[in-house]
């Protein structure tokens, strides 16, 4: 192995460490307590270190919301409907564990302070849950007035809502069960009954995509 892989190596390995202490410090102290110092001594790394990689807190709060879509990903193959109850099950059962779901859910209050309006976590979870609605219109899960736009903006709405609820009061220990008292709430007024019947939620598979 050659002097510059290992280089190229190492500078991954720090800035994954520095990724990972950042998330740990905002879902700490949230965005206004944390600091860079605070950053690269959770790190064990210097300030040089961190500003080698990333120029503030900002670009590191930015890189943390924005990435958040990439680590929740079901483990278990669906489609329509289905997908999307997957997808905030496996969301909220990972964000119990996951230091960079966990700042990102401190930092969902304080986007304004360091992201775009056109690139927040809350646009980026709306046109992801639009595409599972719209292919669950194509399968023809849906009742025929449901509007699509109007249900996704409700369901992020009240996830977020649940994620803030459940940290004041549980440290977010039973937010997997809130978003499945949300669907069970939802599911009867937007999908056939027929579909309904069928969509599976709660334990037996938040247990696979959260393994």
């Amino acid at each position: 192995m050659t002097g510059r892989v290992v280089k190229q190596e190492r500078a991954v390995r720090t800035r994954a460490a520095l990724l990972h202490a950042a998330a740990e410090t905002f879902a700490e102290y949230g965005f206004a307590g944390t600091t860079v110092s605070r950053i690269a001594e959770r790190a064990g790394l210097t300030l040089g270190a961190l500003y080698f990689h990333f120029k503030s807190k900002e670009e590191l709060a930015r890189l943390i919301v924005t990435g958040q879509p990439e680590l929740v990903v079901p483990q278990l193959d669906s489609q329509g409907l289905q997908h999307a109850v997957d997808l905030t099950l496996t969301w909220a059962h990972q964000l119990l564990d996951d230091p960079v779901l966990r700042a990102g859910a401190r930092l969902v209050m304080d986007q304004e302070l360091f992201i775009k309006p056109s690139v927040n976590s809350y646009r980026q979870w709306t046109g992801i849950l639009l595409d599972d609605f719209e292919q669950a219109r194509r399968r023809r899960e849906l009742r025929a007035d449901v509007d699509t736009e109007a249900y996704v903006r409700l369901i992020v709405g009240s996830c977020t809502g649940a994620q803030i609820h459940t940290q004041l009061e549980t440290s977010h220990r039973d937010l997997p069960a809130r978003v499945e008292e949300m669907w069970r709430c939802l599911l009867p007024a937007l999908a056939v009954p027929s579909v309904a019947r069928k969509v599976r939620f709660g334990e037996e598979r938040a247990r696979v995509a959260s393994s």
